[in-house]
């Protein structure tokens, strides 16, 4: 029998191995989040899965000298790690003997390689979950309730047109930093399916050393000032939109009709009543179903956001997120909770909420988007993740291996069961994820026909 050294500097080959796939497979692990709170729990009195962080603190300005002296407000977001996942196999001493440890032919390292891709896809899949606000805690006080304070509340596409072109992708951007809450590091992740249309269409237009790029690699490539990085993706989630989204609706379309909000004043907008879905339809409105105002609306003016800096009136029409499942009365009315409050009032929008131009009244209407593919733009390294060491399962062979640069961990145990002809290996990790909504925006594709 082969001493616990040796084990041991095995088990952590393997691990270490493993390990690279995690950090390489998938670009959201491996360019896209934030790695900042890697390892918060060994932060200075920190206790709990959860860590609390900020986002920059807004300001209002007052005309004249005269100073009016306003509340400062800190701006708290919470990553909690309440996900996790394992991936387990095991061999009798026959197998390992004649199949799996031969001399020279250490089989062990395919099923490795398989169990950590399949990991790997599993926390990616998770963490673009986040574009369409999907995520699911597994544990911690909410278990089973999806992360609603995580994910965009601005889109761009309407889930019908498709996206396929270097001037829609130009156009998405300038909507992007239209509202002014960042304007540098932007990551934009496509699905793999749409990069052929829109490289194919980049190759049509007189761009000679981006066309070399694109044409040698057919990937999109960086571009715009800053440059805009750019990847592409086999996982990112559908969402399935409400039967309001997908037309089912009295004013057809997907659109559907302001009877009044919760708070008249418009300082403090977190509930939105419509008119116009199906009577009694217990599947109007989806949780994550996003909404844009209807300009145009007889009687009604065009409703925008405010620039989340300097409070000017932007280019940006109101788009909403929907919070939880939402149904139709007898009168085809439904109730929608906002993920992210509406304010008119400047002193509101130092507590979180955004403004807007104009206050949401009766009459005004929304035009809810069907079921879509989801993208994903995200800027300032808003997109934290957090992958904590797990610790070694005495007696058993442990290795917990931990990348200090992407923040990325795994746990590979091995260990016999006495007298049950029967070793196993364990691959393993936890982690938590944040998208700060302010910092992000979906992309919503049409699905592939």
């Amino acid at each position: 029998m082969a001493t616990p050294t040796n084990i041991l500097q095995t088990v952590q080959t393997y691990q270490r191995s493993g390990l690279a796939f995690l950090e390489n497979l998938n670009c959201l692990i491996a360019d896209v989040v934030n790695s900042k709170f890697k390892d918060f729990e060994n932060f200075t009195a920190n206790l709990g899965s959860s860590v609390s962080f900020d986002i920059p603190p807004r300001a209002v300005t007052n005309q004249g000298l005269v100073a009016t002296f306003n509340p400062a407000v800190q701006l708290i977001k919470t990553l909690s790690v309440t996900q996790a996942v394992n991936s387990s196999i095991a061999f009798t001493a026959q197998e390992r003997i004649f199949n799996v440890e031969k001399e020279g032919d250490e089989y062990i390292n395919i099923f490795g390689e398989a169990n950590i891709k399949e990991i790997a896809n599993t926390i990616e899949i998770d963490l673009a979950n986040q574009a369409q606000s999907g995520v699911v805690y597994q544990s911690g006080p909410n278990a089973g309730q999806m992360q609603t304070d995580s994910g965009p509340f601005r889109f761009f596409g309407n889930g019908t047109t498709p996206i396929n072109s270097y001037q829609q992708l130009a156009q998405m951007i300038t909507n992007f930093k239209n509202w002014g809450s960042v304007t540098h590091g932007i990551k934009v992740i496509l699905p793999d399916t749409a990069v052929p249309a829109i490289v194919g269409s980049g190759l049509n237009e007189f761009a000679l050393k981006r066309n070399d790029d694109i044409a040698m690699s057919w990937f999109v490539g960086d571009f715009g000032f800053p440059p805009v990085k750019y990847y592409q993706s086999n996982l990112l989630p559908v969402h399935t939109s409400g039967t309001v989204g997908n037309g089912a609706s009295t004013l057809g379309g997907g659109k559907l009709t302001v009877v009044s909000t919760n708070d008249p004043t418009g300082a403090n907008i977190t509930q939105i009543t419509f008119s116009g879905a199906t009577a009694n339809d217990a599947n109007a409105i989806f949780s994550g179903d996003m909404a844009q105002i209807v300009f145009g609306v007889s009687g009604q003016p065009n409703v925008y956001f405010n620039t989340y800096i300097g409070s000017a009136i932007s280019g940006s029409p109101v788009q909403i997120r929907a919070v939880g499942n939402a149904g139709a009365n007898s009168s085809g009315q439904v109730t929608v909770t906002l993920s992210s409050p509406l304010t008119t009032s400047p002193v509101q929008r130092l507590n979180g909420a955004i403004q807007i131009s104009t206050n949401i009244v009766a009459g005004m209407q929304f035009q809810f988007l069907p079921t879509h593919q989801c993208g994903l733009v995200v800027g300032g390294d808003a997109f934290y993740l957090a992958m904590p060491r797990l610790p070694d399962q005495a007696p058993y062979y442990t290795a917990a291996e931990y990348d200090e640069s992407t923040g990325v961990s795994m746990r590979l145990t091995y260990g016999s069961q006495f007298g049950q002809n029967s070793t196993g290996w364990i691959y393993d990790a936890v982690w938590g994820s944040h998208l700060v909504s302010e910092f992000c925006m979906r992309i919503a594709f049409p699905l592939a026909s």
